[in-house]
């Protein structure tokens, strides 16, 4: 099955049985294309003697350590045809992930994402307040894991500003012009959970003027440890922010930049969400069983996007829980979960706890 003919369907439209369907066919499609167009990723195979006319479904395909992209340049197409390297949040002095993408694989995850996000947020594109500073998207040929989340949620807006100026500090005449200008519009906003507490909410809390975001829809993600850290929990998060500019409508995500696009985007019931484009798996830490429902596990994440590079079905360093298939009170199919944490002694890596940790360290 072509990713065209997946994008042709609703994000959250197919049952368990339907879905499994898709899956497994456009994975087992995926691993044999990267067997033969990667070498680092066929001598993996050949190491654990895989045979994919063995596998049956989707969960019984192989998975590559997430922390492999930072030891190896995983890549399945030529030089020439890159044309971009995204690499992931890293504190100063970590090895980062490098992705390589081709014009097909970055076109897809954007295609993707779009269609996810707008079951949220409704198809019409909107003004745009990026929370965070211009100078995190200077380089386009090599994207941070938060300057890829910055570029690819902002196809979604029309005219855009950026909140916050080169040195972290709020842009009140810039916020003001640019609310006054779509006064009575729905507004998007956008940006990574601890720099939005740092520097947007903070920031609003000291000011005597007061901005009405009552017509705003929210979208962060990052990590949540920084916050954690200070003792704010997400439901204080939004209350605080509902109290200081009126917003309501806030809706995080988990992602990463080894699957952007296939993003986890949590409903109004608080629960994080698989569509069609990936799914999650829990798996048990002592021999990588796969969980029951309702049981803590190691995250694995695949995804029917990467063309260019190994990462369709990768071992994450979070833990979780799936809390159901099907049948979450938001009405979307595909399983929902939440979770948990980092594993333990796992690298600090959302967007906004590594820029947080370098801020410390500097």
């Amino acid at each position: 099955m072509t990713f065209n003919e997946i994008l042709n369907i609703a994000p959250f439209e197919l049952d368990k049985s339907r879905k499994n369907k898709l899956l497994t066919q456009r994975l087992r499609e995926l691993t044999d294309f990267h067997d033969k167009h990667c070498r680092e990723y066929h001598n993996i195979l050949r190491a654990v003697n895989f045979d994919s006319e063995k596998v049956n479904l989707y969960n019984e395909l192989p998975f590559l350590p997430v922390r492999l992209f930072k030891e190896l340049e995983l890549k399945s197409v030529s030089d020439s045809e890159i044309v971009k390297i995204m690499t992931s949040s890293g504190t100063t002095g970590q090895a980062v992930s490098k992705i390589f993408l081709d014009k097909i694989t970055a076109m897809n995850q954007q295609r993707a994402m779009i269609k996810i996000v707008s079951d949220f947020t409704g198809s019409e594109r909107m003004p745009m307040i990026i929370i965070d500073s211009p100078s995190v998207i200077k380089n386009r040929a090599m994207f941070s894991a938060r300057g890829a989340g910055i570029l690819g949620f902002s196809i979604l807006g029309t005219e855009k500003i950026y909140a916050l100026d080169e040195n972290m500090q709020l842009n009140i005449k810039a916020l003001r012009e640019f609310l006054d200008i779509n006064s009575g519009k729905k507004i998007l906003l956008f940006g990574f959970t601890f720099m939005i507490w740092q520097y947007f909410y903070k920031a609003l809390q000291n000011l005597s003027e007061k901005f009405n975001l009552s017509n705003g829809i929210l979208i962060h993600g990052g990590g949540w440890k920084k916050l954690e850290s200070e003792s704010v929990s997400p439901s204080e998060f939004h209350d605080k922010l509902n109290e200081i500019c009126g917003l309501d409508k806030i809706y995080n995500y988990y992602g990463m930049v080894e699957q952007t696009g296939c993003i986890y985007m949590q409903c109004e019931h608080g629960n994080l969400h698989a569509s069609i484009f990936s799914d999650v798996i829990t798996r048990r830490g002592f021999d990588f069983s796969e969980c029951d429902i309702g049981e803590n596990g190691i995250i694995q994440v695949v995804s029917v996007i990467p063309e260019s590079y190994p990462g369709h079905s990768l071992l994450t360093e979070d833990e979780g829980v799936i809390l159901g298939v099907d049948d979450c009170p938001c009405g979307r199919k595909g399983k929902y979960f939440r979770i948990n944490g980092r594993l333990k002694r796992a690298e600090l890596r959302g967007c906004s706890d590594t820029y947080a940790a370098n801020i410390e360290q500097n």
